[in-house]
């Protein structure tokens, strides 16, 4: 089986790289051909997401410092394990349970990425991230209680 044809197909029929590409032409990316089922839109400039690179479907979306995709190799490898991601999770409720993901690392961690489920199956490292240590949920539960009030 051909599986980035198949994961193209995928994220094609299920609207998401549809939508990457009208998010790219409408902040102004040059898109071209990236292989293997790919587009590249260079030259992302909106101030969110604040990362050098990202994916909707199969769009990766490139900051102007990376122009020149080919360079990076480990982060090509990460955004296109996203792609798949996409396909799995039937494109777009990607988004949502990527948010749910990002929250659930924030909580744990201080950082959307530690331990976001997605990040770590495409591999923080090779996106850039560096692993945070989690808290305990007992830290976390202490966090959340009240805060007594003086009398006085």
């Amino acid at each position: 089986m051909n599986w980035p044809r198949v994961r193209a197909v995928a994220n094609w029929v299920n609207l998401s790289t549809p939508s990457g590409l009208i998010l790219a032409r409408a902040t102004g990316c040059e898109v071209v051909d990236g292989g293997r089922g790919l587009h590249f839109a260079l030259g992302y400039r909106p101030r969110w997401p604040v990362a050098g690179a990202f994916t909707v479907g199969n769009v990766i979306l490139f900051r102007p410092a990376l122009a020149e995709p080919e360079h990076f190799p480990g982060l090509l490898a990460h955004e296109e394990r996203h792609c798949t991601q996409y396909a799995w999770c039937l494109g777009l409720p990607f988004l949502v349970l990527y948010a749910g993901a990002c929250g659930y690392s924030w909580c744990r961690t201080g950082d959307p990425a530690s331990r976001n489920p997605f990040e770590r199956q495409a591999g923080l490292a090779a996106g850039g991230y560096v692993e945070r240590p989690g808290r305990s949920f007992a830290d976390l539960l202490r966090g959340l209680r009240p805060v007594p009030r003086r009398r006085g």
